[in-house]
Order: structure tokens, then sequence, then C-alpha cells
């Protein structure tokens, strides 16, 4: 019988799971988490801060889900990993031993270091506990300060809002998410926020949060502003927890360094999900996808492989399709306007939205509807779709089959404004003539 230990409970780790009951109904296999509350939706911690989700619909598996799959669970934190020995130290909770072990345990949001950043009232949006600790403390009419600028940072700002706080968000840049969103876009998102009461404050950073009775009760800025406050909620990004590895000489660089079966350097250990630095064929390096769908498919490709299949991973196209102030937005592709190494990475970003050298930017739309193309000599090479989004799976397919445009790519160039219908006219002939 193998002993299969898996270390997280988000998606990866969970789909890795069903791949390897699926392939071994005998394996004993060992479900390892910090996080009590098990597996639940981590996307839709946004929607139950603000009141859109009840939170019995977070969890996606029944005790009955549970109880087919015949999972061990060992609620602990994992001290140490010792590859020679396969064995997983758990600090009071003893030691497993293993066959084969995944490393699924996801990113933790950045914390502010910083003067009073140890104060209570100073939060993030990391698991279930943290929003529940954010519900308790949102209280209609009080003032909340959020640091940040990406999609981690706009689900704070929009649930504190929801539930009537004053809300101040501090961008250190000149405006919203600079490391992906055009200024049309940023701009059309901010208009939005402001619309709702949202107070933005651009090339803003916090110096010292000050505090009472050890609450926060002020931040003062780098300008030396004061503005009382009595929440400073960090989105500042995320860092993939590779602690553990790196201890144990796994390679790793900003993630776990994974060959195309996710496996690491240390035998019989693999990675998957917010943590795995994965081969991109597009770009030709390894990169970070913090997104659910390749997380799942992460731990589907592992988990297959760690019974003994030889499964190799295809990364797809890095899709992300949200709510952006109330706006649906598709992100597909490169389409970023920041070089990666400057930009922090946040959860629902992905490192192939870098920008792409070569590329050609054509921009059209008006109101909440805009869209943007990057495209190549003879291909698009991402999108950004917001508003309505008839061209968000058209764009997913003729992106990630890197179909040919050279018909109409002058058209795109010259006719802006038309641009979106082009693109849909030769979608439908393309799959026309393919049947």
């Amino acid at each position: 019988m193998t002993r299969h230990v898996i270390l997280g409970c988000g998606v990866a780790g969970v789909a890795a799971v069903e791949a390897i009951r699926s392939a071994d109904p005998s394996a004993q296999i060992t479900l390892v988490a910090d996080d009590a509350h098990g597996f639940y939706s981590r996307p839709g911690l946004a929607y139950y801060l603000s009141g859109e989700l009840p939170e019995k619909q977070l969890y996606i598996f029944s005790p009955q889900d549970w109880q087919a799959l015949q999972v061990g669970f060992v609620h602990s934190h994992a001290t140490r990993i010792l590859p020679g020995e396969h064995r997983l130290e758990l600090g009071s909770a003893g030691t497993l031993t293993y066959d084969r072990l995944l490393l699924a345990s996801g990113a933790t949001s950045m914390r502010l270091d910083l003067p009073g950043a140890d104060l209570q009232g100073v939060v993030h949006l990391d698991d279930l506990e943290d929003t529940r600790r954010i519900l308790h403390m949102a209280r209609r009419g009080r003032t909340a300060v959020v640091v940040g600028g990406g999609i981690l940072a706009l689900e704070l700002v929009e649930g504190l809002r929801a539930h009537g706080m004053q809300v101040h968000f501090f961008l250190r840049g000149e405006r919203y998410w600079t490391a992906v969103l055009d200024e049309a876009e940023s701009r059309l998102v901010e208009d939005r926020l402001r619309h709702e009461g949202v107070h933005i404050h651009a090339h803003t950073e916090i110096a010292e949060i000050l505090g009472r009775k050890n609450k926060v009760q002020a931040v003062r800025t780098t300008r030396g502003e004061v503005l009382p406050c009595s929440m400073v909620a960090c989105g500042i990004g995320v860092r993939p927890r590779i602690e553990l590895a790196q201890e144990a000489g796994l390679a790793t660089e900003r993630g776990i360094l994974v060959d195309e079966r996710l496996q690491t350097s240390a035998q019989d250990i693999y990675a998957a999900g917010d943590v795995a630095q994965v081969y991109d064929p597009l770009s030709g390096k390894k990169l970070l996808d913090l997104l659910w769908l390749p997380a799942r498919r992460h731990g589907e490709t592992a988990g297959a492989n760690m019974t003994g299949q030889q499964r190799t991973y295809q990364r797809a196209v890095a899709v992300n399709v949200l709510r952006l102030a109330g706006i649906m937005t598709s992100i597909i592709g490169a389409v970023g306007s920041s070089r990666t190494d400057e930009v922090t990475m946040t959860r629902g970003s992905s490192e192939t939205w870098q920008p792409m050298p070569g590329t050609i930017a054509v921009a059209s739309g008006g109101g909440v509807n805009l869209l943007r193309l990057l495209v190549d000599e003879t291909t698009i090479r991402g999108a950004v779709v917001m508003g309505e989004q008839t061209l968000s799976l058209p764009l997913q397919e003729l992106i990630s089959t890197q179909a040919d445009i050279s018909s109409i790519r002058a058209q795109l160039l010259s006719r802006n404004e038309l641009a979106g219908q082009i693109l849909l006219d030769f979608w439908v002939a393309r799959n026309a003539n393919n049947v």
C-alpha cells in the first residue's frame, strides 16, 4: 500500500487526492493542513465578505464526498521535510512517513513592514478565519484604509464598502493595477469605485499605523498626513509558501521548480498550485500562476504521476474571468504593462500576463465596454475584455490555439473601433471552415 501525504488542503491538494484515489483504490492518503476549516472555495471568500454568498456555500465537498475519498486529515503545521528519510515533521503532532509527498501549501499574504503593523485592526484576506475576523470588525460608519493595487486589495475595498464602512484606498502608483491594466481600464475601475463612495489616494503609502490600547486609531502617510481609521486592510500581494522546500534543499526560485510531471528536484516529492513554478512554452521560462483552474490541473497531473502514471502537464494560456468594481472582466494571456520582476504577485493573477516583446496594443470601446488586444505579426498574444463578454470565449480560443490572424491584422490596427466585430466575424468564419 503506497503512502501519499498531501501538504495543503486547497484545490491543488484536493485535486491530487481525487486523482490518486481514482487510480489506486487501496492507497493510503493523508491530508495535512494548518487551516482547521479544511477545503473551501478560496475565490468565494470575496463574495462571503461582501455578503453575496453565505458561509455554508463556500464548502465544495459534502461529508459523503470525503468519506468516498477515504482520506485521513491531520490538522497541523508542518515544520520540516526530510527528503532522504521520506519523512514530514509536524511539530507536536509527530511525524508522517511517506512514499510520495505533494507540496500544495499555497501562498500567503505579504505583511506590512512598518511601525504599528501588529496592532489589532490590521487585517488580511488569506483564509476563512481572516474573513470572519474582518466581518466581526466591519461596522457601518467606521473608517478603513486599504493598501494594495491588485485583485486582493479590490476584494477588500468592495467587501468593506458593502458593510457601510468609509473606505480609503491607498495606491502606491498613479492608478489601479498598473501591472495588468492600461490607463483607460484602470480609470474605469476607479470611476466605479468613486461612484460607490470609495476615496482613492494615488501615490500614497503608509509610514506608520498609530494605535491606542493596542488598537488601530489612524495611519500616518509618508507625506506626513494623518487619517483616522479603525482598520487597515492589507492587499499588497502574496508570496508562495516555499520555506519548507528551501530548508529541505529543493530547487526554488520564486516558487518550487518542477518538471513537466510536476516533480521537484527531490525524488518522490511533487509540487502543485501557487507554489509550483512551471515551464511555459510560449515564454521559455518557468512561471507562477495564482489561479484556481491551473492549480486544479496541477493537482490532477501531480496526483496521477504520484501513482506511477506518466502524465505531462500542458500549460494553457492563463485566463481569469472576474468582477472589477462590478464590471465583468476577462484577462487572457500576455496583457501586462510592467516587467514581471518589478511586479508583486497577487491572488488571481499569473506571471504570463507580463508584456510580450514585439506586440502592438489595439484598444476599442467606450463606457463600461472596453477591449484591448496585444497582437504580434500573426497572432493575438493577450486580451482584456471589460463589460460585455461576448468576445471572451472566442478570444480564449484564438489565443490558446495561436490562431493565424494575418488576414485581419491590418483591419484590427486601422479600424480600432470595429475590432470586436472584426474578431467575432473572423472567429465565426474560422469555426465554420473547421466543421
